[in-house]
């Protein structure tokens, strides 16, 4: 009886350590280890913020490519000295320094009070929600417990996001394979409502769409004209314009009634009013913002979970920029 009883208290320990080990996000999940870190991170995208409104896009972006690579892992943060790490990538080499700059100064202050507890998987998905906050949006609970990824190279970034010229087709395909539907597509788009884009993510729109319609018909001509003036074809390739022409520092479902108007800066943003198979979509958030922050909450909450790495499938990195080991 004894020795059953030991066995039993042997397989109730293993138990406990697996349960421990493959536990799931949550929404409290450093309750106990670090009960003060939404606070952390918000006060450091608060001081960045004032510094510069970039943060805001450039956070928001961050989360994005880091979640649809490699999963929610913080991969994308990865510095390498051979520039071959997933921000290294043609796709994300546009990704701007201070949404790094954000997440790595978000960390250095958990860190002080809570190290080597905060992952900055978690550090990026906190961010992410506060920029969209502090910039007018929607709040919703992040939930935790994400571990950093180990792999980050540039080569396995082709083909997992989006492009400028993608169709309906294109955008839910790519999107799927996340298992995020046509509408968390359109909702998690309206974040450039708040982007911003090189003049050369859309020239071709503008100055050769096509033989006999240099400029995209599908575009407002006044807006046309607007972005030729701002993105002239001798262009200086550092050059970003705003994606929402109307409220750029507000983050409001005013990026759908632009696509209604034939304000969409990309290719792939105008399509989702163009296309009959989106348009109703695009239209409900247009009109109705509550519809748009429901979807939007969701959307954020489903691309949070996509390919964590939880328990002993990563590690808790000391610095954002570099593996432990």
């Amino acid at each position: 009886m004894d020795k059953l009883r030991g066995l039993c208290l042997c397989v109730c320990v293993v138990l406990i350590i697996v349960s421990a080990g493959d536990a799931q996000l949550s929404e409290d999940f450093y309750a106990s280890t670090c009960p003060n870190v939404e606070d952390i991170v918000r006060q450091a995208i608060v001081t960045k913020l004032s510094e510069t409104f970039i943060t805001i896009p450039a956070v928001v972006r961050l989360f994005f490519h880091d979640c649809m690579v490699e999963g929610c892992d913080a991969s994308v943060l990865i510095f390498s000295p051979n520039n071959d790490a997933e921000r290294d990538a043609p796709d994300n080499i546009s990704l701007a320094g201070d949404g790094f700059d954000a997440i790595i100064r978000a960390k250095q202050a958990v860190e002080a009070q809570c190290p080597g507890v905060v992952s900055c998987a978690d550090v990026l998905a906190i961010a992410a929600r506060d920029v969209v906050v502090l910039s007018g949006g929607p709040g919703y609970p992040v939930e935790k417990g994400r571990r950093d990824g180990k792999i980050s190279l540039a080569s396995r970034v082709e083909g997992r996001l989006p492009e400028p010229s993608f169709d309906l087709v294109q955008l839910n395909t790519i999107f799927a394979r996340n298992n995020l539907t046509q509408t968390d597509m359109i909702a998690l788009s309206g974040c450039h409502t708040v982007g911003f884009s090189h003049c050369n993510r859309f020239a071709d729109r503008i100055y050769s769409f096509s033989p006999s319609n240099p400029v995209d018909p599908s575009l407002d001509p006044d807006y046309a004209q607007q972005l030729m003036q701002m993105c002239p074809r001798d262009v200086d390739p550092t050059i970003a314009i705003n994606m929402d022409p109307s409220t750029p520092q507000t983050f409001d479902n005013v990026y759908y009634q632009n696509l209604a108007s034939g304000r969409g800066l990309f290719t792939s943003d105008q399509i989702l009013f163009n296309d009959p198979r989106s348009q109703p979509t695009v239209l409900d958030f247009a009109q109705n913002p509550g519809d748009f922050n429901g979807a939007f909450i969701t959307a954020m909450i489903k691309l949070g979970r996509v390919g964590v790495k939880t328990g002993k499938n990563g590690e808790i990195r000391r610095d954002c920029s570099f593996f432990n080991s």
